[in-house]
Protein backbone atom coordinates (compact mmCIF):
# COMPACT_ATOMS: atom_id res chain seq x y z
CA UNK A 1 0.00 0.00 0.00
CA UNK A 2 1.56 3.16 -0.83
CA UNK A 3 1.78 6.43 1.04
CA UNK A 4 -1.01 8.34 -0.47
CA UNK A 5 -3.26 5.56 -0.33
CA UNK A 6 -2.86 4.61 2.93
CA UNK A 7 -3.14 8.79 3.83
CA UNK A 8 -6.40 8.67 2.31
CA UNK A 9 -7.50 5.65 4.39
CA UNK A 10 -6.73 7.00 7.39
CA UNK A 11 -8.29 10.07 6.79
CA UNK A 12 -11.45 8.43 6.20
CA UNK A 13 -11.25 6.30 8.86
CA UNK A 14 -10.52 9.25 11.32
CA UNK A 15 -13.56 10.86 10.18
CA UNK A 16 -14.48 12.54 7.15
CA UNK A 17 -17.75 14.86 6.85
CA UNK A 18 -18.77 14.20 3.14
CA UNK A 19 -21.13 16.94 1.47
CA UNK A 20 -23.42 15.02 -1.15
CA UNK A 21 -26.09 16.52 -3.93
CA UNK A 22 -28.91 13.32 -3.69
CA UNK A 23 -29.72 11.85 -6.81
CA UNK A 24 -33.35 11.59 -7.95
CA UNK A 25 -35.00 8.71 -6.82
CA UNK A 26 -32.62 7.75 -4.54
CA UNK A 27 -32.92 7.24 -0.75
CA UNK A 28 -30.57 8.32 1.85
CA UNK A 29 -29.74 4.82 2.59
CA UNK A 30 -28.63 4.27 -1.28
CA UNK A 31 -26.31 6.90 -1.13
CA UNK A 32 -24.90 5.85 2.22
CA UNK A 33 -24.33 2.20 0.78
CA UNK A 34 -22.58 3.86 -2.05
CA UNK A 35 -20.10 5.61 -0.15
CA UNK A 36 -19.59 2.71 2.37
CA UNK A 37 -19.09 0.20 -0.29
CA UNK A 38 -16.76 2.08 -2.38
CA UNK A 39 -14.72 3.25 0.66
CA UNK A 40 -14.43 -0.16 1.26
CA UNK A 41 -13.73 -1.86 -2.52
CA UNK A 42 -10.39 1.28 -3.22
CA UNK A 43 -9.27 1.81 0.13
CA UNK A 44 -9.43 -1.74 1.45
CA UNK A 45 -11.02 -1.32 4.50
CA UNK A 46 -13.12 -3.93 5.96
CA UNK A 47 -15.11 -2.16 8.60
CA UNK A 48 -16.13 1.55 8.65
CA UNK A 49 -18.92 3.43 9.72
CA UNK A 50 -20.82 5.63 7.33
CA UNK A 51 -23.84 7.37 8.22
CA UNK A 52 -25.67 10.25 7.07
CA UNK A 53 -27.31 13.12 8.93
CA UNK A 54 -31.09 13.96 7.79
CA UNK A 55 -32.76 12.09 5.84
CA UNK A 56 -34.42 13.21 2.09
CA UNK A 57 -37.27 11.26 0.41
CA UNK A 58 -36.50 9.87 -2.79
CA UNK A 59 -38.40 12.22 -4.85
CA UNK A 60 -36.28 15.02 -3.41
CA UNK A 61 -32.63 16.08 -4.63
CA UNK A 62 -30.28 18.29 -2.97
CA UNK A 63 -27.78 18.83 0.34
CA UNK A 64 -27.20 15.33 1.88
CA UNK A 65 -24.23 14.96 4.52
CA UNK A 66 -22.76 11.57 4.87
CA UNK A 67 -20.08 11.20 7.50
CA UNK A 68 -17.11 8.29 7.90
CA UNK A 69 -15.11 6.90 10.83
CA UNK A 70 -14.86 9.00 14.06
CA UNK A 71 -17.10 11.72 12.23
CA UNK A 72 -20.31 9.87 13.10
CA UNK A 73 -20.29 11.04 16.54
CA UNK A 74 -21.35 14.36 14.24
CA UNK A 75 -24.50 12.82 12.74
CA UNK A 76 -26.15 14.29 16.08
CA UNK A 77 -25.25 17.52 15.91
CA UNK A 78 -25.67 18.25 12.58
CA UNK A 79 -29.46 16.73 12.29
CA UNK A 80 -29.96 19.41 15.11
CA UNK A 81 -28.71 22.60 12.20
CA UNK A 82 -31.87 24.15 10.52
CA UNK A 83 -32.58 23.40 7.26
CA UNK A 84 -33.44 25.77 3.95
CA UNK A 85 -35.65 24.38 1.06
CA UNK A 86 -36.50 25.25 -2.17
CA UNK A 87 -39.96 23.79 -3.36
CA UNK A 88 -42.02 23.50 -6.07
CA UNK A 89 -46.18 23.20 -4.79
CA UNK A 90 -48.53 22.27 -7.41
CA UNK A 91 -51.97 23.71 -6.61
CA UNK A 92 -55.39 22.21 -7.28
CA UNK A 93 -54.52 18.70 -6.78
CA UNK A 94 -54.21 16.25 -3.97
CA UNK A 95 -52.67 12.99 -3.34
CA UNK A 96 -52.21 10.56 -0.40
CA UNK A 97 -48.57 11.11 0.22
CA UNK A 98 -48.71 14.40 -0.38
CA UNK A 99 -46.07 14.21 -3.25
CA UNK A 100 -45.96 12.23 -6.53
CA UNK A 101 -45.04 8.77 -5.04
CA UNK A 102 -49.17 8.37 -4.91
CA UNK A 103 -51.60 8.77 -7.58
CA UNK A 104 -54.17 11.79 -7.60
CA UNK A 105 -57.31 11.66 -5.31
CA UNK A 106 -58.47 14.95 -5.63
CA UNK A 107 -58.92 18.14 -7.97
CA UNK A 108 -59.93 21.30 -6.68
CA UNK A 109 -60.42 25.11 -8.35
CA UNK A 110 -57.36 27.41 -8.47
CA UNK A 111 -58.86 30.60 -10.44
CA UNK A 112 -59.42 32.17 -7.18
CA UNK A 113 -55.88 31.62 -6.31
CA UNK A 114 -53.48 34.67 -6.62
CA UNK A 115 -49.92 36.02 -5.97
CA UNK A 116 -51.40 38.64 -3.45
CA UNK A 117 -53.48 35.69 -1.88
CA UNK A 118 -50.27 33.40 -1.55
CA UNK A 119 -48.32 35.99 0.27
CA UNK A 120 -51.14 36.85 2.62
CA UNK A 121 -51.52 33.05 3.54
CA UNK A 122 -47.88 32.73 4.22
CA UNK A 123 -47.11 34.04 7.36
CA UNK A 124 -49.64 31.79 9.00
CA UNK A 125 -46.39 29.05 8.92
CA UNK A 126 -44.05 31.15 10.50
CA UNK A 127 -42.72 30.04 13.99
CA UNK A 128 -43.41 26.99 15.87
CA UNK A 129 -46.08 24.70 15.32
CA UNK A 130 -47.73 21.09 15.86
CA UNK A 131 -46.88 19.34 12.39
CA UNK A 132 -48.68 15.79 11.48
CA UNK A 133 -46.08 13.69 9.39
CA UNK A 134 -47.19 12.08 6.29
CA UNK A 135 -48.90 8.73 6.66
CA UNK A 136 -46.35 8.49 3.51
CA UNK A 137 -43.10 8.58 5.44
CA UNK A 138 -40.43 7.01 7.47
CA UNK A 139 -41.98 7.58 11.06
CA UNK A 140 -41.18 4.79 13.13
CA UNK A 141 -44.93 2.79 14.39
CA UNK A 142 -44.31 -0.07 16.33
CA UNK A 143 -41.14 -1.09 14.85
CA UNK A 144 -42.33 -0.58 11.36
CA UNK A 145 -41.69 2.50 8.91
CA UNK A 146 -45.16 4.51 8.77
CA UNK A 147 -45.58 3.99 4.89
CA UNK A 148 -44.92 0.22 4.91
CA UNK A 149 -48.87 0.28 6.51
CA UNK A 150 -49.76 2.92 4.25
CA UNK A 151 -48.92 1.02 1.03
CA UNK A 152 -50.66 -1.42 2.16
CA UNK A 153 -53.92 0.32 2.97
CA UNK A 154 -53.53 -0.32 6.95
CA UNK A 155 -54.72 2.47 8.60
CA UNK A 156 -51.96 4.33 11.15
CA UNK A 157 -52.29 7.48 13.84
CA UNK A 158 -49.19 9.63 13.80
CA UNK A 159 -48.96 12.06 16.30
CA UNK A 160 -47.64 15.76 15.88
CA UNK A 161 -44.26 16.80 16.14
CA UNK A 162 -43.57 20.04 16.95
CA UNK A 163 -41.32 21.87 14.18
CA UNK A 164 -40.21 25.80 13.52
CA UNK A 165 -40.45 27.46 10.25
CA UNK A 166 -38.15 30.68 10.34
CA UNK A 167 -39.15 32.02 6.63
CA UNK A 168 -40.62 31.49 3.47
CA UNK A 169 -40.45 33.27 0.71
CA UNK A 170 -42.32 33.71 -2.23
CA UNK A 171 -39.99 32.60 -5.05
CA UNK A 172 -42.02 32.49 -8.28
CA UNK A 173 -46.10 32.24 -9.15
CA UNK A 174 -47.02 30.75 -12.43
CA UNK A 175 -50.52 29.02 -11.92
CA UNK A 176 -50.93 26.52 -10.60
CA UNK A 177 -47.46 25.89 -9.68
CA UNK A 178 -46.06 28.19 -6.44
CA UNK A 179 -42.61 28.02 -6.02
CA UNK A 180 -40.73 28.81 -2.47
CA UNK A 181 -37.44 29.45 -0.13
CA UNK A 182 -38.30 27.67 3.19
CA UNK A 183 -36.22 27.69 5.69
CA UNK A 184 -37.11 25.10 9.01
CA UNK A 185 -35.85 23.06 12.09
CA UNK A 186 -35.24 19.37 11.88
CA UNK A 187 -38.34 17.58 11.48
CA UNK A 188 -40.21 19.54 9.28
CA UNK A 189 -41.99 17.80 6.54
CA UNK A 190 -42.55 20.16 3.61
CA UNK A 191 -44.74 17.74 1.64
CA UNK A 192 -46.77 18.66 5.16
CA UNK A 193 -46.47 22.30 4.45
CA UNK A 194 -47.69 21.81 0.95
CA UNK A 195 -50.71 19.76 2.06
CA UNK A 196 -51.59 23.13 4.54
CA UNK A 197 -50.82 25.32 2.09
CA UNK A 198 -53.02 24.30 -0.23
CA UNK A 199 -55.40 23.99 2.73
CA UNK A 200 -55.22 27.18 3.98
CA UNK A 201 -55.94 28.78 -0.29
CA UNK A 202 -58.83 26.29 0.10
CA UNK A 203 -57.33 24.77 -3.05
CA UNK A 204 -55.42 21.25 -2.72
CA UNK A 205 -51.66 21.43 -3.70
CA UNK A 206 -49.09 18.35 -3.33
CA UNK A 207 -45.30 18.78 -3.13
CA UNK A 208 -44.39 18.21 -6.97
CA UNK A 209 -40.04 18.90 -6.29
CA UNK A 210 -37.66 19.30 -3.38
CA UNK A 211 -34.21 20.55 -3.30
CA UNK A 212 -32.53 20.60 -0.01
CA UNK A 213 -29.97 23.46 -0.71
CA UNK A 214 -28.75 24.30 2.98
CA UNK A 215 -28.04 22.41 6.31
CA UNK A 216 -26.51 25.04 9.11
CA UNK A 217 -23.57 26.28 7.48
CA UNK A 218 -23.03 23.58 4.48
CA UNK A 219 -23.94 24.70 1.46
CA UNK A 220 -25.18 22.77 -1.70
CA UNK A 221 -22.62 24.50 -3.78
CA UNK A 222 -19.76 22.47 -1.97
CA UNK A 223 -21.47 19.02 -2.75
CA UNK A 224 -20.36 16.31 -4.57
CA UNK A 225 -21.71 14.14 -7.28
CA UNK A 226 -21.31 10.68 -5.54
CA UNK A 227 -20.23 9.37 -8.94
CA UNK A 228 -17.52 12.03 -9.31
CA UNK A 229 -16.72 10.46 -5.86
CA UNK A 230 -16.19 6.95 -7.00
CA UNK A 231 -14.25 8.40 -9.63
CA UNK A 232 -11.87 10.00 -7.59
CA UNK A 233 -11.52 7.10 -4.59
CA UNK A 234 -10.94 5.06 -7.55
CA UNK A 235 -8.10 7.16 -8.83
CA UNK A 236 -6.31 7.15 -5.41
CA UNK A 237 -6.05 3.09 -5.61
CA UNK A 238 -4.32 3.41 -9.38
CA UNK A 239 -1.38 5.63 -7.80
Amino acid sequence: MDWEMKETREKYLDGQILLFNKPLGWTSFDLVKKVKNTIRRNLEIDKIKVGHAGTLDPLATGLLIVCTGRATKKIQQIQELGKEYVASIMLGKTTPSFDLETDFDEEFPTSHVSKELIEKIIPRFIGETDQIPPVFSAKNIKGKRAYEYARKGEAVELKPSRIRIDSIELLNYLSPEVQLNIKCSKGTYIRSLARDIGEALNSGAYLSKLIRTQIGEYHIDNAMDPFNFEKNIEKTKQI
